[in-house]
């Protein structure tokens, strides 16, 4: 009886599930940014998150562009209508796609949409993979090649076609980068979303 308690405690809902994806996406964002150098070092600020040190960007133009992203994809998250989310990189001069960060979504468990309903994961592991794949986002500084340009990054949200899109959000085309190559990060799995991370580069032949 005491471990089927334990259990239910343990357990998360869709919603903390919800949360859990956009806290990973939030925090896996900003330590691109800084790992890849796209605004300067001074610009973040270290908070401790998942057990771990993570840099965030203390840029409020960031923020107010990532925040109502990243809420309007919690909703749409809820009603499983996102497939996956693609933080594009290119140069500045030349619009040039230089490196593209796919996460991709899965639906897991019944497919239940109700907010209260629980996957049969504890957080705990949960949060131990989250914090695998934010170390692997950093250490990839070490082979991925040198951004030696200006550059600016974008999301591209690829949702089903009967979402509401906010009036101002655009259209886009994919972002396809010329002779790249692909490296797959580790899985994290909350029993409820699974999240594929990739991340996509110009390689140098």
């Amino acid at each position: 009886m005491m471990a089927t308690k334990q259990q239910s405690q343990n357990a998360i809902t869709l919603k903390g599930s919800a949360k859990l994806v956009m806290d990973y996406l939030n925090f896996g964002i900003n330590s691109i940014l800084f790992q890849r150098g796209i605004y300067p070092p001074e610009s973040f600020k270290t908070e401790e998150h998942f057990g771990l040190s993570i840099l965030v960007s203390t840029d409020s133009k960031i923020q107010q562009f990532l925040q109502p992203v990243l809420n309007q994809m919690k909703d749409w998250l809820l009603e499983q209508k996102i497939q996956k989310m693609s933080m594009v990189i290119s140069n500045v001069n030349t619009k040039e796609v230089m490196e593209r960060w796919d996460f991709k979504l899965q639906y897991e468990g019944s497919g239940d949409s109700n907010p209260d309903s629980v996957g049969n994961k504890d957080l705990s592991i949960i949060q131990k993979e989250i914090r695998d794949v934010l170390r692997q986002i950093c250490s990839t500084v070490s082979f991925l090649p040198l951004l030696d340009c200006p550059c600016a990054f974008d999301l591209q949200i690829y949702t089903k076609p009967d979402v509401d899109v906010p009036q101002e959000w655009a259209e886009t085309a994919p972002s396809y980068i010329a002779n790249s190559q692909e490296l797959q990060l580790r899985s994290f799995s909350t029993s409820l979303h699974r999240m594929d991370t990739v991340v996509s580069y110009k390689a140098d032949f």
